[in-house]
């Protein structure tokens, strides 16, 4: 006879242990630092340049980019931790459950004409984070941010690009679009 863990002692388990996420998107962007800047500023703004709300749930806060905003995205809370215009923007994790660190936008000068953006997040996660996380949170998350660079980058006159999305990420859109209008 075979055994398998109840789903409360599953959860027990699950609730002891602890994964470090560090997750890093970054792209070399064909224009000086102080041309990137203000799309970065732009962010959840009504001329967000940045984030690409016209495929993903807008970014929103209870006032405009600046330390204390508290919003999010979709089912994702957090607040403004540290702002820095044009350089870099820190938001710290509310929710959702099991979320533990922060994510950030920053902006690094390569050179006299190039520029990285990069995204990363830093976080511990535990209990149903666990499996949410690998399974739904981040092959959604990393579609979501190479959208938001190509965002950036059209929004720059650069050759235009549209990354394409796994099957993976295909489908649970799908689904996610299914469960919202039943």
């Amino acid at each position: 006879m075979l055994c398998y863990p109840s789903h409360r002692s599953l959860w027990a388990l699950c609730a002891k242990k602890v994964m470090k996420i560090c997750n890093i998107h970054e792209r070399i962007i064909n224009r000086p630092i102080n041309q990137v800047g203000p799309i970065l500023d732009s962010l959840s703004s009504s001329r967000d340049k940045l984030w690409p709300h016209e495929k993903w749930p807008p970014m929103k806060f209870d006032r405009e980019l600046s330390e204390g905003a508290k919003g999010g995205h979709g089912p994702i809370r957090y607040y403004v931790k540290h702002y820095k215009p044009g350089k870099k923007v820190i938001f710290e994790f509310t929710g959702p459950s099991g979320f533990h660190g922060c994510h950030f936008f920053e902006l690094e000068k390569k050179e006299p004409k190039s520029t990285i953006i990069r995204h990363t997040i830093d976080m511990k996660i535990k209990g149903q984070a666990l499996f949410s996380w690998p399974m739904l949170f981040r092959p959604l998350h990393d579609a979501l941010i190479e959208d938001s660079f190509d965002k950036l980058e059209t929004n720059l006159s650069l050759f235009p690009k549209n990354s394409n999305w796994s099957s993976w990420v295909k489908l649970l859109r799908w689904a996610l679009k299914k469960r919202k209008i039943s």
